[in-house]
């Protein structure tokens, strides 16, 4: 998600293209609207308590469920008791006890790590990387393409698209200077604050709470009080989330405008050491799925499964999961090899269940990524993946990873989730900031103002973006698969494809634009469904085709001989 507008109005500036997406509503009041029935409480959910309505008789069976994400928290009080544990492996011994050529990957595994225990928490753009690492084999020369490869010619392509796309936009060169001082002037304000109050963290409710004297302290808190709240990531959300998101925003501006001339710094060579070419050379990465930017992963991962009923923060989705984190996403775009192995790994370490709320406009090592997806497909695995948050029409426009492979064929295990919202508090059942794609996007779900985990052991806040729709999705998807274990992973496909909501009979809703501009369109021209995501449909369709099944089974049986006999 993108953060200029907030920033800008907090400081009393203007831009042409503002909107607001949500009207003023009491936060405490959205913190599990999603979970709710849109016939019996009025607001557009996923009927989540319905659904487990249905489910309360039944028994469940634990289900892993993998997050590709940037880390997670494993100290959250409310992840901790459903985070995956490898078993066989003995944590913190520095020996590859299970054989897996992953040292003491307790809770999963860093693609992102050194072996050194250090870590690459920012990359640049997938954009820049490709067009500085062909730039001298392919500017200003004559390429005959009848003489490529398959590979060669995807490649040169992709080049051509990443050399068209390369320069900076001009909206951007202008806000970035003053983007650069509104950060500055931020971070002075919050100093100003820690050393008046000698707090160095703090939520937006303390804040309003501190005491401060000077007129300097005075002003800083009014006007930091101000953006934290504008932010939208709620009253628990503290002063170094907000600047990290803050930071990390002019960062990908400063990028953008420099891309052209500035070779990306390659952290990779320094803190990994792999060979980013090789798709087997696997033996890279450390244990530490937690590193420092873990709060996209962290929030993730709540939604899916913080543990419900603990009278504590949030309740997760499903209710008997173990998320395994595999951290491979950083701050910039994620890299081919690492969200192929990352794959892999989830496949051969038990998940059923596959989130990925990332995504991309170049992939140019997509068969990895395309045959490690078939690899899940071949085993049964359930991949659902976020439609990304640039208000574009993804049948026209790469998002990778992407369902159609190199070879023609498409993904039948993967579910691609635009983001839903209430008409009560935002403008029509579609966030604004979501892809689409009548062809592209299978479902919408649920992904504006989500409240969920959040880094520091024990905070939550809400974020939006088709990151947060997909593990609704997710979580979904492994609500089925625990409580009826014998659907394949097409099937649960099915069950949550089939039993989409659609808006009724001439209902429509605004097409996703972060410009602001209004067109009504009924929702099955924005996906493939047509519908909402409904968890109360889901799981009657799933109990159908269990039933359904076993009558198939029960039908092949040959009949008892025994039938009638007695005993002498």
């Amino acid at each position: 998600m993108r953060y200029l507008l907030l920033l800008t109005v907090s400081f009393g500036l203007s831009m042409a293209s503002a909107q607001s997406s949500f009207r003023q509503v009491n936060k405490d009041s959205l913190k599990a609207w999603y979970f709710k029935d849109k016939a019996t409480d009025g607001v557009a959910g996923i009927s989540l308590n319905k659904a487990y309505q249905l489910l309360k008789n039944k028994k469940s069976t634990p289900i892993i469920v993998a997050v590709i994400d940037s880390g997670v928290d494993t100290t959250h009080e409310d992840l901790k008791s459903v985070l995956w544990h490898n078993t066989k492996e003995i944590p913190n011994n520095g020996i590859d006890d299970d054989g897996n050529g992953y040292v003491d990957d307790y809770y999963g595994w860093n693609f992102l790590g050194g072996k050194d225990g250090r870590n690459v928490e920012k990359t640049s753009s997938e954009k820049a990387r490709v067009y500085h690492a062909y730039k001298d084999l392919y500017q200003g020369k004559k390429i005959d393409e009848s003489k490529l490869s398959p590979e060669e010619k995807y490649r040169y392509k992709t080049w051509l698209q990443a050399a068209a796309e390369i320069e900076p936009s001009q909206e951007n060169i202008a806000q970035l200077p003053m983007m650069q001082r509104v950060r500055s002037s931020l971070v002075a304000m919050d100093s100003v604050i820690r050393k008046e109050s000698q707090k160095q963290e703090y939520t937006s409710d303390e804040l309003e709470k501190l005491e401060l004297h000077s007129s300097e302290a005075k002003m800083a808190k009014t006007k930091f009080l101000n953006l934290m709240k504008m932010v939208g990531l709620g009253s628990e959300a503290k002063n170094t989330t907000v600047l990290q998101m803050i930071n990390e925003e002019v960062g990908r501006m400063e990028e953008e405008v420099s891309a052209k001339d500035k070779v990306p710094a390659d952290m990779r060579a320094e803190i990994i050491k792999d060979n980013p070419n090789d798709i087997n050379d696997k033996s890279y990465g450390n244990n530490d799925v937690m590193g420092t930017g873990s709060m996209h992963g962290t929030h993730v991962s709540g939604i899916i499964g913080a543990s419900r009923g603990n009278g504590i923060g949030i309740d997760g989705i499903a209710d008997n999961v173990k998320i395994m984190m595999i951290r491979a996403v950083p701050d910039g775009d994620e890299y081919d090899k690492d969200i192929a192995l990352a794959i892999r790994y989830a496949v051969d370490n038990g998940a059923k269940v596959i989130n990925m709320s990332f995504g991309k406009s170049f992939s140019p090592d997509k068969k990895w990524v395309d045959d490690a997806i078939k690899y899940a497909a071949a085993k049964d695995v359930i991949i659902v993946h976020a439609a990304g948050n640039d208000s574009k029409n993804i049948d026209s426009t790469d998002n990778f990873p992407s369902t159609t492979f190199l070879d023609g064929t498409v993904a039948k295990n993967v579910i691609t989730v635009g983001a839903s919202c209430d008409p009560s508090f935002a403008n029509g059942y579609t966030s604004y900031f979501s892809n689409y794609g009548k062809n592209g996007v299978d479902i919408f779900a649920p992904g504006s103002q989500i409240y969920s985990t959040l880094p520091g052991g024990n905070s939550y806040g809400f974020e939006d973006g088709t990151s947060m729709a997909s593990p609704v999705v997710a979580g979904l998807a492994a609500l089925i698969r625990s409580y009826f274990p014998k659907l394949s992973a097409e099937q649960v496909k099915q069950a949550i494809t089939n039993s989409a909501t659609g808006l009724g009979n001439g209902v429509t809703t605004l097409k996703p634009n972060k410009e602001g501009v209004k067109e009504e369109v009924p929702l099955s021209n924005l996906c493939s469904t047509g519908g909402l995501l409904n968890a109360y449909g889901a799981v009657e369709a799933a109990e159908k085709l269990t039933n359904q099944a076993a009558k198939k089974i029960d039908a092949t049986l040959p009949k008892s001989s025994f039938k009638n006999k007695t005993v002498n």
